[in-house]
């Protein structure tokens, strides 16, 4: 059974970032003790753009400090933000599982709450501004460290020290890094957009991005989300 420590859980408000009237909640901080969990994440954490972050199928954020390795070696040693969790605007943090790790629609308990895989992360502009990288976000989307969102399934309380267990495992064959191949790299395998669209579990969003790409024979415009043009 996949299980892991919650190494961190953070949450944030929505502040002034990046160009001038822009706001984002990216850059949250550990909390020490439960925070109550309701259907669209932890209770005190803030979204500042509601009609891309957010929702009940991005409720809660989760990024592996696995990763932070091997950032600070592609990003040439010293990242003060890579030095604790919370650099990539998660919620929670852990160490010892990875996109290769974990299943579209995967059932977790964590803490007293139930949270259930729904997508993984489509990396946007504000990973430039908070890394001074002006292509962070591509990099993120090329590497496919990308982290994952969880729906809540049942509400509860999660915090620091509470072990991460998977309850089900429905969809073995989808591997988050097998789904973010298809979004990212294999674009227009037909079969595999086909099954995404069929994915009961795999966020709405991502089955509408799957049909488009299907009826559309082409693959959407990703400059305005990674570069913020």
């Amino acid at each position: 059974m996949t299980e892991a420590v919650i190494r961190a859980v953070l949450v944030g408000k929505a502040v002034p970032f990046g160009p001038p009237g822009r706001t984002s909640a990216i850059a949250k901080s550990p909390v020490d003790g439960p925070r109550a969990v309701g259907p669209e994440g932890f209770l005190d954490d803030e979204q500042a753009d509601r009609r891309v972050h957010g929702g009940r199928d991005k409720a809660i954020h989760h990024y592996p400090l696995d990763h932070h390795a091997a950032w600070a070696d592609d990003l040439g040693g010293a990242v003060p933000l890579l030095g604790q969790p919370g650099a990539f605007g998660e919620n929670l943090s852990t160490l010892g599982l990875t996109e290769a790790d974990i299943c579209v629609g995967d059932r977790f308990r964590a803490g007293s709450a139930v949270l259930e895989v729904a997508q993984g992360r489509q990396p946007c502009w504000k990973l430039n501004h908070r890394f001074g990288v002006p292509d962070m976000a591509k990099r993120v989307q090329t590497t496919g460290r990308t982290g994952w969102y969880y729906r809540v399934v049942e509400t509860g309380e999660i915090g620091p020290g509470d072990r991460l267990t998977l309850l089900e495992r429905p969809y073995p064959q989808w591997s988050l890094t097998r789904l973010l191949h298809v979004l990212y790299v294999d674009t227009l395998n037909r079969d595999a957009l086909a099954e995404m669209a069929a994915l009961p579990v795999l966020a709405q969003a991502w089955r509408t991005l799957a049909e488009r790409r299907l009826e559309r024979h082409a693959v959407e415009d990703w400059d305005g989300r990674l570069k913020g043009s």
